[in-house]
């Protein structure tokens, strides 16, 4: 027998069993394993899958946010825009994303976490060959908003999804996948569009759309949503082909069924039901997360990172802005490496540690420069605060809310609370956008300080109130929420 098939019994976990027994028994065993792993290679294969087809959603979300910043010239020179025209233009993506995020969890719960999908996708595709056909500011708008809205629903059907169809031991690294592939789609969409036509770049926003709609037709409806439906036969086998067809799910499906049965029994939920002691605990967990995670100013320094690094004395601002492309991608991916390793707390208060350290070294370069001291570190300390502050957000601040999220609401309410915690975040993300020039004529170093502080108000508040996740079923995050409610 060769040493790999006999690790085990060397390290004494089935000695007692084959001492003696001979090569027979040694190889049956071996056998199993190989069965065993082929099992979990087939089980592994269809979440991983079925992930990758959830996440072309998160990966067409990137490819909006990113489309009008390498476009804006162009844009505006062909269509004859005023600058006021081409705000409303990128603006109005949030606009739709809010109506998004408001109807997402109804369509979610309507017609299923594949059907909202779905919807998603065809709004996007009607938003991209608006943007392709315009001839004026009206109908690019009239995309713009479409595509919006996609990425509203999209935003929170993609996490919930990824999270229900996951196993414990997967699930957070699948969902944090959510954020890498928005990170990606963003960069895409701001490389390629240097190099190709706007109207060009609108219909590659297509490909992950048709892509998703494609895939679709191949993956499992979400366990959970279809006994949540009462369609016990589907819900079985959905679980089955997630799991592998010769995994025992007796024990999981039996939990799955149980929590919902006990959920049945209450009222239909309400936005109202959202402040009753049973369920405030979650929401404030939920809201509180993604308030922070907006004010601690990603939007506003993630769009003006340019214009931030020339008043901050560089030259250009491309350079720093390359930088931070080059940054936020492996960053990303050792983020979704760990999350399942350090637990959810660890990775979000280390994540929030780096974005206060950011913030103080780019607030005290525009100090120095304000006060004409030390004028030859400005530069360094305004470019190395933003990448410390990029760096740390892609780690954990970016990715692990929408995890949390994903894990923390009953079935019964996750409709209601998720469309309200989605829009909780887009109108943030659309007040810092809004308000971040304003304060940054105000007071430079104040605004970056005062990020500075929502940081680390986000250390204290995960550090009382939010439960770690890692290693749980949803049943178990949401019943332990309840006991400490």
């Amino acid at each position: 027998m060769a040493v790999p098939e006999i690790k085990d019994v060397e390290r004494g976990e089935i000695v007692s069993r084959v001492e003696g027994l001979g090569n027979p028994l040694l190889k049956k065993v071996a056998d199993q394993d190989d069965v065993e792993e082929s099992e979990i290679n087939e089980s592994y294969f269809m979440v991983l899958f079925s992930t990758f087809v959830a996440v072309c959603g998160s990966f067409e979300f990137g490819s909006c946010v990113g489309y009008s910043a390498p476009t804006q010239s162009s844009i505006r020179q062909d269509l004859n825009l005023s600058l006021a025209e081409f705000s409303m233009f990128g603006s109005i993506l949030t606009i739709g994303a809010m109506l998004g995020a408001v109807m997402s969890g109804h369509i979610s719960d309507l017609t299923g976490r594949k059907g909202a999908m779905r919807t998603s996708a065809c709004f996007c595709i009607t938003g991209w060959l608006a943007v392709f056909f315009s001839k004026s500011a009206l109908l690019l708008d009239v995309g713009r908003f479409f595509t919006g809205y996609g990425i509203g629903v999209f935003s929170y059907v993609v996490p919930v999804y990824i999270a229900e169809i996951s196993p414990k031991n997967l699930r957070g690294a699948l969902t944090t996948l959510n954020q890498l592939m928005i990170v990606i789609g963003s960069s895409v969409s701001f490389l390629i569009g240097s190099l190709i036509s706007w109207k060009i770049l609108a219909l590659t926003g297509l490909a992950p759309c048709i892509v998703l709609l494609f895939g679709l037709c191949f993956i499992p409806e979400s366990p959970r949503w279809l006994a949540k439906a009462g369609r016990e036969k589907e819900f079985r086998v959905a679980l089955q082909k997630l799991r592998g067809r010769d995994t025992d799910i007796t024990n999981e499906a039996e939990e799955i069924q149980a929590s919902i049965q006990a959920l049945e029994i209450l009222p239909k939920a309400r936005i109202q039901d959202l402040v009753s002691k049973k369920y405030s605990r979650s929401v404030i967990i939920g809201v509180s997360l993604m308030v922070f995670q907006q004010f601690v100013g990603i939007n506003g320094i993630g769009f003006y990172a340019s214009e931030t690094f020339v008043k901050a004395g560089l030259s250009s601002g491309k350079l720093g802005t390359i930088a931070i492309a080059c940054v936020q991608v492996p960053i990303t991916v050792l983020g979704t490496v760990l999350i399942d390793k350090c637990g959810r707390r660890p990775l979000i208060m280390i994540s929030s540690g780096g974005i206060f350290l950011g913030c103080i070294l780019t607030g005290t370069s525009f100090f120095l420069k304000g006060q004409s001291l030390l004028l030859e570190w400005v530069p360094f300390l305004a470019v190395g605060g933003v990448l410390i502050y990029i760096a740390a957000f892609s780690i954990g601040m970016g990715p692990v809310p929408w995890v949390i999220m994903s894990e923390i609401f009953p079935i019964n309410v996750k409709g209601i609370a998720g469309s309200l915690v989605v829009l909780v975040n887009w109108s943030g993300a659309w007040a810092v956008s809004y308000t971040f020039n304003f304060l940054m004529s105000w007071s430079s170093p104040g605004t970056f300080y005062m990020y500075s502080a929502f940081a680390a108000m986000t250390i204290i508040f995960v550090a009382k109130m939010v439960p770690e996740t890692k290693g749980k079923t949803l049943e178990e995050i949401q019943a332990s929420i309840r006991r400490e409610t």
